[in-house]
């Protein structure tokens, strides 16, 4: 990213574009059991007092992988990985890809120095919203399939596949439907994007200008969980809404969502499932900022040497 001495101008933006789908959707592939868990965690109901049968089948990050494990088999941890990569080759190459043109137009030709946290910011909100109203399908059927759990014998499943849940939903619901929970997930991953982004350019950027730090693999992985840990923790409670409108329709509207979540479980509702988030943000953070970077040189040694 940027406070790369070379920065990306020497790249063309098809090669940033697949240089980003890459890292993203390699990341996607190593993290997604800990995103399925996530995903269960946040559309568990909280119990009603009393009510043992409605007592929490899921219990922290672990617990619910080895739960989904042992009763549907570990298989089901990458339930969604096929829209989760439709996802990431739309939405990661987008966001990323066109991060430094955004950043670059916000502050002008002629700027000169260090680009202010401001406009990385405000390039990261926008590149994430452009790229997930964009891909907003793709996440929808991802998550539709992550929430279905174990069914009960003769039941038949909701989808038979990623791209059976798109026609199912089209057929059924209608081609709007694609983009049902739109508005909590433009809001959700420009925040998160804009904590991702703008804070690995940032601590990248900071690190570098510490005596003995080079831009090698050890300041792209402090960057990397820097950028994890803001996205979780300014994410998570757009993350529940999106997770719960886009799973259960029993939710009008996005502000319906938030005040009945609110209502019935309290403000911590919104940080359920943590633990998971963090560390499937954190640890896809690092994986993908890391090949991110080898991608990147890669393909400028590759440019470099058809000139």
């Amino acid at each position: 990213m940027v406070a790369d001495s070379k920065g990306n101008s020497d790249i063309s933006f098809a090669g940033i574009f697949a240089s980003s789908a890459l890292a993203a959707c390699f990341a996607e592939i190593c993290t997604i059991p800990l995103d399925t868990a996530k995903v269960r965690l946040q559309l568990q109901k909280k119990a009603v007092a009393g009510d043992a049968a409605a007592l929490p089948k899921y219990r922290g990050m672990l617990g619910t992988v080895a739960t989904i494990a042992r009763e549907e088999g570990a298989a089901a941890l990458w339930k969604g990985i096929i829209p989760g990569l439709h996802r990431q080759c739309i939405y990661g190459g987008l966001r990323i890809g066109l991060y430094e043109p955004v950043k670059n137009l916000y502050v002008g030709k002629d700027h000169v120095g260090d680009v202010p946290l401001s406009k990385k910011i405000l390039a990261a909100l926008t590149t994430g919203a452009l790229g997930i109203t964009v891909a907003n399908p793709t996440d929808l059927v991802k998550v539709r399939l992550q929430a279905e759990g174990k069914l009960a014998p003769g039941v038949p499943r909701r989808y038979t596949g990623a791209l059976n849940a798109y026609s199912t939903i089209v057929r059924q619901e209608g081609i709007g439907a694609l983009w049902t929970g739109i508005g909590p997930n433009v809001a959700r991953n420009a925040i998160i994007n804009a904590a991702e982004l703008a804070s690995y350019d940032q601590v990248k950027q900071t690190i570098l200008k510490i005596p003995g730090f080079t831009d090698n693999v050890v300041t792209h992985l402090f960057a990397g969980l820097g950028a994890g840990f803001f996205a979780v923790c300014i994410g998570s409670p757009v993350d529940v809404v999106k997770s719960r409108m886009m799973g259960d329709a029993v939710y009008k509207s996005t502000l319906d969502c938030f005040i009945k979540t609110l209502k019935n479980e309290g403000p911590l509702a919104f940080y359920k499932g943590f633990l998971p988030n963090f560390g499937r943000l954190g640890s896809w953070n690092v994986i993908m900022f890391l090949t991110l970077e080898q991608a990147k040189k890669f393909v400028r040694e590759l440019q470099s040497s058809g000139r």
